[in-house]
Order: structure tokens, then sequence, then C-alpha cells
């Protein structure tokens, strides 16, 4: 038990440390190369932008403030992990390999994913940064993000049904349910539904706070199914996410980016499944939910009946417009999240 522990909290603090030392070199260059977008979206939407819109988007910090800062929290876990991977290589004493927590089973799947999907997020915001220039407004259109979303979910998909066997949901105080092929298209369909809680990314510290509590219950939840192995990689997201979060503080010297944004959500969802604890999923992950169901029956609303429930969507921007300050929207969120988190941990461990 003593060395389970040392095996998660060690690459975590050794994560967040990565993700300091690493951060100030990480931010000099992107503000030295001016890598943020050339264009607010008030000034690429001129025909959709309202004056509620307008209001919270006033401050100038999408064409001053550089994207990609997502880029340190996975860069902080694969580094950390290659690190612990390579030191029990070379000195192969007890305590380093089992520090080493890269397996084939819990955790080479997600780490794959995470890069992946943030590679591709990169490419996406660096299509932004340079939108001027190559004549594209918005980097890759929203249905191609969309495409991409489900092609990660059928390579996770394919992995857990041909390869894991495993292809059953647990339904929380009664018992597993397999789902047989159906399994492909329901994993699909949460990472595409998770994914969409990206639309969070919008106010300083607020999607990392959300993110670092969903990954941290996670890891609890990993810890108590005895995934040693996945409550470690859990444990160093959160350490990546906590140095993001020490230099992202209001004001922020940069925002998530899709980089970050695709790259942990999908993460998320495959965690999910590998702890067979899906079904709480959207207690954990509330504030992402959330969000995006906002933009959803905005949307509805505004097609189908002609008009808005929210001053502006998503819900965060909602609460900027109703008032708030930014601050104060991101802290209680940080508190809604935490507070859901728990919630979730604790019917996935007792169900």
């Amino acid at each position: 038990m003593i060395l389970s522990t040392v095996k998660v909290f060690v690459p975590a603090i050794l994560s967040f440390l990565v993700g300091l030392a690493i951060t100030p070199s990480i931010s000099n260059i992107l503000y030295r190369r001016r890598m943020w977008k050339n264009r607010s979206r008030s000034a690429e939407n001129k025909d959709y932008v309202t004056p509620e819109f307008q209001k919270i988007h006033n401050h100038g910090g999408e064409t001053s403030t550089p994207r990609i800062g997502g880029i340190i929290v996975w860069l902080s876990v694969l580094i950390s992990t290659l690190l612990l991977s390579l030191n029990s290589f070379i000195f192969p004493s007890r305590l380093n390999i089992k520090l080493n927590f890269l397996s084939q089973n819990q955790t080479l799947l997600p780490l794959f994913t995470l890069v992946l999907a943030s590679l591709i997020g990169l490419l996406d915001d660096l299509l932004q940064i340079y939108s001027t220039r190559i004549e594209l407004s918005d980097g890759l259109n929203r249905r191609l993000r969309v495409l991409i979303v489900l092609f990660l979910g059928s390579i996770g998909a394919w992995w857990f049904y041909f390869k894991l066997k495993n292809f059953g949901v647990h339904v929380p105080f009664w018992q597993d349910v397999d789902l047989g092929i159906s399994f492909i298209p329901f994993f699909i369909i949460v990472m595409l539904g998770v994914f969409s809680g990206s639309v969070i990314d919008g106010i300083d510290g607020l999607a990392g706070g959300v993110l670092a509590s969903s990954f941290g219950a996670y890891m609890i939840i990993a810890f108590v199914h005895n995934q040693i192995d996945l409550a470690a990689f859990c444990a160093v997201i959160v350490g990546g996410i906590l140095a993001f979060l020490w230099f992202n503080i209001p004001p922020a010297r940069f925002y998530m980016g899709e980089t970050g944004m695709l790259g942990l959500t999908v993460t998320l969802a495959i965690i999910a499944f590998l702890t067979n604890s899906v079904l709480v999923l959207p207690l954990i992950a509330f504030p992402l939910f959330i969000t995006s169901l906002s933009v959803i029956i905005q949307r509805i609303a505004k097609t189908r009946f002609n008009r808005k429930i929210f001053i502006v969507a998503p819900l965060h921007h909602h609460f900027e417009a109703s008032g708030w300050p930014s601050y104060k929207v991101t802290m209680r969120f940080w508190i809604i999240s935490v507070v859901f988190a728990l919630i979730g941990a604790i019917i996935a461990i007792i169900s």
C-alpha cells in the first residue's frame, strides 16, 4: 500500500515540477513569436455578434494572449512518463521499477490518445494563429473536428473491444451490462460528448481547474480499484494541469487551446472506460456536460422557438453577461467541479 501510494504521488509531483521548469521557456517563445489569433471572434463573426457577446469579449485578450498553453500539460505528462520509464531500465531498483507506470493494459492507450489528440489540437491552434496568412478564419472547421474525434473514438473502441475484450458497462448500484457490438458506437458517442464540453475553455483558469478535479476523481477510483498504473497516470495529468494553472491564474499568461482541450477531454473519456465507471462521468465532469448542454439548449431555442434561454452561451459566459466577474465564475465552477467529482467518485467506489 505504501509503495502504491508513492507510485501515484511521486509521478504527480515530478509532472508538476517538470511543468514549472518548462513553462518559462515555452511562455517566452509564445510571446516572442506572437502566438495568438490575429483577430478576435467579434471581428470574424460581425453578423452574429450581439451586444452581450461584445460585452464579455471586449478585453482584447484573444489578440494579445498566446494560445497552445495546453502544450505544457501534455509535455509535462510525456516527459515525466518517459523519465520514470527510462529510470526503471537504467537503474532497475525495486522502487524505480515500481515508479514506472507505463503498462499496455492500463496506460498505453490513454497516453497514446493524449499525445495524438494534443498534436492534432496543436495543428488546429496553429491554423487559427496564422489564419490571416492562409485565409482560414477558424482553423479546422467544426465538422472536421468532429470527424477527428470520431476517428480517435473508433481507435479507442477497437482497442477496448478487440484487444482488451472489454465491452461491458457498469451500472451503479446494479451490475455490469454486456453491450456486445453496440459498445463501439456507445464508446464513440461518449467521447464525442466529453469533447463537446471543451467549450468551457473561455475564462482564465476555468478549464484547468475543472479538468484537474475530474482527473483527480478518476485517480481515486483507479487507486481503489487497484489500477495503480492508471491512478499514477491520472495523477501525472493532474500535476501537469496544476503547473499550467500556476501560470494561468487571472490574468492568464496563455490559453489552454485545442492542443490542451482536445487531448484532455478525449483522454478523460478513455480513462472513464478503463475504470469501468463511464456512467458516473457526467457527475465527475459535471461542468463540462452542463456547459455543453447549455450550448445545445440555446441553439434549439433559437432555431425552433426564435428565443434565447441564456443571455450568452456557453453557460459560463451567461453568468459573465449577468454581471459576475470572471474570477467569481471560475472559482464557483471550481467548487462545483470538486463537489460533483467527489460525489461521482464515491458512487463509483461504493457501487
